[in-house]
Parts: C-alpha cells; sequence; structure tokens
C-alpha cells in the first residue's frame, strides 16, 4: 500500500512540474496587454496620420487625442503600440513654428512613424493662438509631468525637446528655466536656432505674400502651414517680413544657456545665405568636442508629408516649394565630454517649410539615441 502512495505522489510532483515548466515557457505563458498612456489608445499607424500625399488641410489643424487634465488643453501621444510596463523608452516633446499646428508638426518631422523601431514617446501639444508665449509654459509643463507618471521616472532614458521655427526658439527659451533645465537632455532645432553660432539668413528668408488670406487652410493639396497671425507683408526694402517679435525674440536668445544638453541643428540649404553653415560651434567647443567630421550623406527617394500651399503663388525658395526628395548632409563634433552629440544637419536645396523625408528623419532620430545621455 505505501508503495503504491509514493508512486502516486511521485508522480503528481512530476505532474506539478512540468505544469510549472509550460507556464514559464514564452508561447505558453499568458503575455501582459500592453502598457495604455494617458487614456489613449494606441494605433498603428497612428491616429489621423496623413497619406503619403495630398494631406488635406482640415487633417493638420486637428487638435490630438490625448487631453492634459489640469488645462483641458488637446495634444497629440504617440507610442510604440506594444510598450511594456518598465521599458525604456526616449521622450520627445514636439513644439510646432509659429502660425502653425501641433498634427502639422507631426507631419513636418514624422518620428511617429518610427516610434516602435526606436522606442519613442512623443508628445505634440498644440498654441490655440498657434504662437507659443510663456502662457503656454504650465501646459508644456503638464504635458511633461503626465508622461513621466505615465511611463515612470526611472523608465525614461532622456528628454528630448524638437522645435521647429519658433517652436525652435521656445525650446531655447523653456530650456533655461528651473522645470526644463533639471530634466532635458537634448534640444534638436529644427530651423529653430543655432547655439554655437548662427548661419547667416537668406536675404529672402521669409513668407512671401499668401495667395490666400493668413491663416486659411486650402481644401485641397497638401496641408499648409500658415504663418504668424500678424506679420507685415513686407519689410520696407521690398524683401518678405519676419513676423512681429521674431527679431526681438532670437536677440534674447543669444547668450547659450547655462545648463548642459546635446545639441542637434537641422536646417534647409535655401534659408541661410551664401556662407551657408559655420563650420566651428561654440557649443562643440564647450564639451571639448573634436573638429567637424562630415558623415555620409542621406539621400531619399520619397518626399516629405507637407509643405505650405498657402505660400506657393508667388514661391520663395528660402521659405519652402512642393515636397521633393532630397539629400542632407551630416556633420559631427565627434568625442564630446560626457556623451553629448553635436551635430548639425543641412537639407540641400530646401526651404523653411518642406516637410523631413522618411530617411533624414530616422538619421535625426539615431543622432538622439546615441548621446550618452
Amino acid at each position: 500500500m505505501l508503495p503504491a502512495m509514493l508512486r502516486q505522489r511521485s508522480t503528481l510532483i512530476g505532474f506539478w512540474i512540468a505544469l510549472s515548466a509550460l507556464l514559464a515557457f514564452p508561447g505558453f505563458a499568458r503575455k501582459a496587454p500592453p502598457l495604455e498612456l494617458a487614456g489613449v489608445s494606441c494605433e498603428i499607424p497612428p491616429p489621423l496620420h496623413c497619406p503619403d500625399a495630398n494631406c488635406l488641410g482640415p487633417m493638420v489643424i486637428e487638435q490630438g487625442t490625448a487631453v492634459e487634465p489640469k488645462t483641458g488643453r488637446k495634444f497629440f501621444l504617440d507610442y510604440p503600440c506594444d510598450l511594456k510596463r518598465g521599458e525604456k523608452v526616449t521622450f520627445i516633446l514636439g513644439l510646432h513654428g509659429a502660425g502653425s499646428y501641433g498634427n502639422w508638426q507631426r507631419h513636418y518631422f514624422p518620428i511617429m512613424d518610427y516610434k516602435e523601431k526606436y522606442r519613442l514617446v512623443i508628445a505634440t501639444p498644440n498654441a490655440p493662438p498657434r504662437v507659443w508665449a510663456p502662457t503656454d509654459d504650465e501646459y508644456l509643463q503638464n504635458i511633461v509631468n503626465l508622461v513621466y507618471e505615465q511611463v515612470g521616472q526611472e523608465n525614461i532614458k532622456a528628454f528630448w525637446l524638437a522645435g521647429h521655427s519658433q517652436g525652435g526658439m521656445t525650446s531655447n527659451r523653456i530650456v533655461r528655466t528651473d522645470f526644463f533645465k533639471e530634466k532635458v537632455d537634448g534640444w534638436l532645432s529644427l530651423s529653430g536656432g543655432r547655439l554655437g553660432g548662427s548661419p547667416g539668413r537668406a536675404s529672402t528668408f521669409g513668407p512671401p505674400r499668401a495667395s490666400a488670406s493668413a491663416g486659411s487652410t486650402p481644401a485641397s493639396g497638401n496641408a499648409t502651414v500658415p504663418v504668424s497671425p500678424s506679420p507685415a507683408s513686407t519689410a520696407s526694402d521690398g524683401r518678405p517680413a519676419l513676423p512681429a517679435g521674431f527679431a526681438a525674440a532670437a536677440a534674447a536668445l543669444r547668450e547659450p544657456p547655462a545648463n548642459d544638453f546635446s545639441f542637434i541643428y537641422e536646417t534647409g540649404q535655401r534659408e541661410m545665405d551664401d556662407k551657408g553653415l559655420p563650420e566651428t560651434s561654440e557649443w562643440a567647443a564647450r564639451y571639448g568636442c573634436s573638429a567637424r567630421v562630415r558623415k555620409p550623406d542621406v539621400v531619399d527617394t520619397k518626399a516629405g508629408y507637407v509643405y505650405d500651399s498657402t505660400r506657393q503663388n508667388p514661391p520663395n525658395p528660402s521659405w519652402g516649394l512642393l515636397p521633393q526628395p532630397g539629400t542632407a548632409e551630416v556633420f559631427e563634433y565627434p568625442h564630446c565630454k560626457n556623451g553629448r552629440i553635436v551635430a548639425d544637419v543641412v537639407r540641400i536645396d530646401k526651404g523653411h517649410t518642406e516637410g523631413l523625408e522618411p530617411h533624414v528623419t530616422e538619421q535625426l532620430i539615431k543622432l538622439m539615441l546615441s548621446a550618452k545621455k
């Protein structure tokens, strides 16, 4: 009787050992559901995504599917649809330019297309008057706090600002504030000013007189980005005028920030004067980087998603023409202290408003992620 009981007990033990092994096997065990951030369901392709061409104007004025609860203002929140709790990610806050919208910015610099591949969490807010001001700082801070709470501060490998035009100037301003200077690891300026010495502007730089009223959105054609709400039409010498207050705001930010972070500058070649990009960088010198090195060019056979369709009659190459394939030159200042990255990217024969092509977008992501912190 006793040997039979022992055999039965041994059989049961073997059964439970085998069952435990099966449950531990990845293909058998139940997988944890993907993480959902801020009540925003993840979609592939991302919500309100433009087609490859002919993105309608009404699409890019959409405000987003996420809500910042303290202000009630909407924004876009894009993240990997297979994001796991505790996974390490890179967080990017993208700021549109004056007169633009968050969804236009998502397509001007379409890093949302690479969120799964590079494990990116991207917040893209909107300025209701379409121009950023200090009154928006609380809203931006609340978005950052929300993402940190949802993802977990310990899971954010790096936090980057990525601002186009006046969004770049705003990045330059807020990175100096107490809230952001303790958090930001890098700033990508998309035609929003260069730390360490800016190139000169093309003599024709600025939006040409609109073929439609400023602020309008076309019913068809690629998505538009209207200019700042109240610029003068032309300067006294007949050149296109910059938005009101642009020069004063830029002058206030000429002194470099005191805090430490990586910096990447991207611009269209046609935005600059004939001298082009400076060959040195005071920002690179701060980190003891080596002399500038030219990396392989980035070639795109596919055009970007968006452009400014309200400013094509007459066109102004420095402001931006129709989307086309292109080539970008990449310059890096290697061996910077503390693993910082300092780099410049120039898109050949491009102006201020042609959306970035896919390969140059990916190259900028790789540069950002190559920073050690």
